[in-house]
């Protein structure tokens, strides 16, 4: 990046001058950058290390030890935080779940019915609560919907995370992205910074009707079945030649041995899942339990490995269920069921072995989906990443457990969810208190002071507990958040923006203003592609407001094409987490983003920066 910089600088920056500072900060930038795409570290620790690496490099950085940490006190990161708790509050009043419900009920098994629901619900609701929590409320909601309209539930899924954010663009808190951009602006000293709660409603609406048009049309027609419409998990993830039963033989020498080291795990890829014995299944905490003859074991392991393992242990195949039907035959305590791994969860990182998971949730892992490869065999070992589904088999109790966990996401909506509905009236009323008071003109009062009060009414009226503000929020995106802060700060103070900014300015000898504002647009969505949405912005905002500035441009304008374009990222799974929390459940490969996601992309980059020519005007 920083030899692409200097080589052009020559031919296209005249007089700008290259200082060691500036190309510190890009290297910075480019580290950052290849640590984003690669995931080579954890997102938080990433966000910790560019803070670090800022802080000491000081000198060339000009970022100061007071600067490196001010992301934590930035009033976008607490902000944030306090939206994610509110948004915490109205999911444990089963408030969208009971809106998804009546939704359900009106969309019945028309598949156009049950998109235009999926949207209308989703679009609305994501413009007041955080759309990242809601696209986790309601990927249960949309699969069950899906599953008993006998449709497929790809063919909603990814519609639903585009809704998401085509109504976070309705409010200043429908996004998290929409709040940093706020901040960022507001510290560059732009005018009509910070946003106000209403300031882009009119436009995003737009884009909420357009974006709805083109995904019950066109969309609709791009869309793949990745899933079958019949909740069959086995046909699903085609793990019928994984799972099969044997019969424990007399002279078998693994009789008298304990579940736990029957098999040697490490020689053999094979998991015990249950023991029948006497027409009594064990499957929970089996691993002390001694095998006995005839004992018939399910095991999970490939063909190959069970020839050995049968010939060996002295095991009689009885056979290889074909459905998941044949699979629970005669075992109405257990199911199968997905869970995605959401931002956040202790597990991102660790392993199945690690985290001891069967003992942990009485749950047995069957196969898993990772950034759209089905991973059935060597699990036990296989890193975990955010938006991972686990395909798993529990009990109820054990299934309902986790749907209370915040490291999961449960695909099925619970069979007896224990929702405080009593204290709907309670979560409407303080969301409405938060927004009214942030956007009226006669008391003017920040958004951050509205949202820690909101906090605070939530617990008071007891619609959160106090020990449920922690695990309310999404730690890698506050951490975020507080590392790549001050790097918007190295990129504006080292002059890296104004040389980029000076760069880009010289298309303005080519290009009209429309056409530079749209190329904004474009880049920052191919950004956002392969980065966080948050970290595009900090890096794009600076730069936007720089050329915006030497074009003699409208530097507002600017800053909302970054804004829009960053919250609105469809090419990818990995660059909007909303993407990430249904790439699993709907069975999606990678090609399915850009094939549904280009066209809307290019589609809403020409609508919205025609809208905000229109509203805002692109000259100073």
């Amino acid at each position: 990046m920083v030899g692409t910089v200097l080589s052009l600088l020559p031919a296209q920056a005249g007089s700008a001058t290259v200082t060691p500072s500036i190309v510190v900060v890009l290297v910075v930038v480019a580290l950052a950058l290849v640590l984003f795409v690669t995931e080579a570290l954890p997102i938080d620790v990433t966000a910790i290390a560019i803070m670090v690496v800022l802080m000491v490099l000081g000198p060339w950085t000009e970022v100061s030890v007071a600067e490196g940490i001010s992301g934590f006190s930035n009033p976008a990161t607490i902000t944030v935080l306090a939206m994610l708790i509110l948004s915490t509050g109205v999911s444990k009043t089963g408030l969208v779940q009971s809106i998804g419900k009546r939704m359900a009920s009106f969309a019945g098994d028309d598949p156009m019915k049950q998109l235009a629901a999926t949207i209308g619900v989703t679009g609305p609701v994501s413009g007041f609560i955080n759309n990242t929590p809601v696209v986790a409320i309601l990927v249960p909601v949309i699969t069950d919907l899906a599953h008993e309209g006998n449709s497929s539930p790809s063919k909603l899924l990814m519609p639903l995370s585009f809704a998401s954010m085509f109504g976070g663009m309705l409010t200043l808190i429908g996004t998290s992205t929409n709040i940093l951009a706020s901040s960022v602006a507001a510290d560059l000293g732009v005018e009509g910074a910070p946003f106000s709660m209403f300031e882009f409603t009119s436009l995003g609406v737009v884009v909420l009707i357009v974006g709805s048009i083109y995904l019950m049309t066109v969309g609709y027609r791009l869309l793949p079945e990745r899933v079958p419409a019949r909740d069959d998990y086995l046909e699903e993830y085609e793990i019928q030649d994984y799972v099969t039963e044997v019969v424990v033989r007399e002279d078998s020498p693994i009789v008298g041995e304990t579940v736990a080291r029957a098999i040697d795990d490490a020689v053999f890829d094979a998991d015990i899942l249950q023991i029948t014995r006497d027409k009594e299944t064990f499957f929970e905490g089996i691993d002390s339990k001694r095998i006995r003859p005839g004992d018939v074991l399910m095991l999970r392991t490939d063909r190959d490995t069970l020839a050995t393992i049968a010939e060996l242990d002295g095991l009689d195949l009885t056979g290889m269920p074909r459905t998941e039907a044949e699979l629970e035959e005669g075992r109405d305590e257990q199911s199968l069921v997905e869970v995605v791994i959401q931002s956040g969860s202790a597990l991102v990182g660790e392993t199945l072995t690690s985290t001891s998971f069967r003992q942990r949730y009485d749950a047995n892992v069957l196969a898993f989906r990772s950034r759209g490869e089905t991973v059935r065999s060597r699990l036990d070992n296989v890193e975990l990443r955010i938006g991972d589904t686990l395909l798993i088999q529990a009990p109820a109790d054990s299934i309902d457990r986790l749907a209370q966990n915040p490291d999961f996401i449960v695909a099925r909506e619970p069979e007896e969810p224990s929702y405080r509905t009593e204290k709907i009236p309670h979560a409407v009323a303080i969301i409405v208190g938060v927004v009214a008071l942030a956007s009226q003109p006669f008391l003017p009062v920040n958004i951050v002071v509205t949202a820690l009060a909101g906090v605070v009414a939530m617990v008071l009226s007891g619609v959160l507990r106090p020990s449920e503000l922690y695990e309310s929020v999404d730690w890698d995106v506050i951490f975020l958040l507080a590392g790549v802060i001050p790097l918007g700060i190295a990129i504006e103070q080292s002059g890296a923006a104004a040389l980029i900014g000076q760069l880009v300015a010289a298309s303005g000898d080519v290009l009209p203003l429309l056409g530079v504002l749209w190329v904004f647009y474009i880049v920052t969505g191919l950004v956002t592609s392969v980065i966080s949405n948050n970290a595009s912005v900090v890096l794009m905002i600076p730069v936007a407001v720089d050329a915006a500035n030497r074009l003699g441009a409208n530097a507002f304008a600017f800053v909302l094409a970054v804004t829009f374009a960053a919250s609105t990222a469809f090419l990818s799974p990995v660059g909007y987490q909303t993407n990430l929390f249904v790439y699993g459940p709907g069975g999606y490969k990678f090609s399915d983003y850009v094939r549904v996601g280009a066209p809307l992309q290019f589609l809403l980059s020409v609508v919205t920066v025609l809208g905000i020519v229109f509203i805002w005007g692109v000259r100073a």
